[in-house]
């Protein structure tokens, strides 16, 4: 779906996050979450001169990176992101594709950051503190080979 235009800028609380193929059954597990970030891309310069030329540099593009998505989440007992990360451990990464879905108002779609190749490189688990009154939260960090906007060629 290309991304849907308007003047007024979008909210940033509205958002799902969609990866396949982790659950147990092999479809895709939609979440909620408080906080998604990493979507990212960097292209490094590589400085270049000629000895013949002028004392200035020449700057070509190099590698692209993209930076690790972050999903931050309340603890709710599901384990399906864990179970990915277990058999990341065990030496099986399953790499997957994912989402980052932006909505309006209304929960209505209007714009999708996928990426390609994505596996678990990290969880963190919840710290506990009896003397403050927050949620339990995880944080699953996913390292990725590509990050498009949907509906761009």
């Amino acid at each position: 779906m290309p991304p849907v235009y308007r003047d007024d800028p979008y909210n940033g609380h509205n958002f799902e996050v969609i990866i396949t193929g982790v659950s147990d059954d092999g479809t895709a597990v939609k979440g909620s979450f408080a906080e998604a970030s990493g979507l990212e891309v960097t292209i490094d310069p590589i400085e270049y001169r000629n000895g013949s030329e002028d004392i200035t540099v020449r700057k070509m593009p190099g590698l692209k990176k993209f930076t690790n998505i972050t999903l931050k989440r309340g603890v709710i007992g599901d384990l399906a992101f864990w179970n990915w990360i277990v058999e990341a451990m065990n030496g099986l990464v399953r790499r997957t594709e994912g989402s980052v879905i932006m909505l309006d108002e209304n929960r209505r779609e209007v714009m999708r950051w996928n990426f390609k190749r994505g596996w678990p490189t990290k969880w963190t688990g919840p710290g506990f503190n009896a003397k403050n009154n927050e949620i339990a939260m995880e944080t699953l960090e996913i390292c990725h080979e590509g990050l498009e906007i949907d509906g761009q060629a």
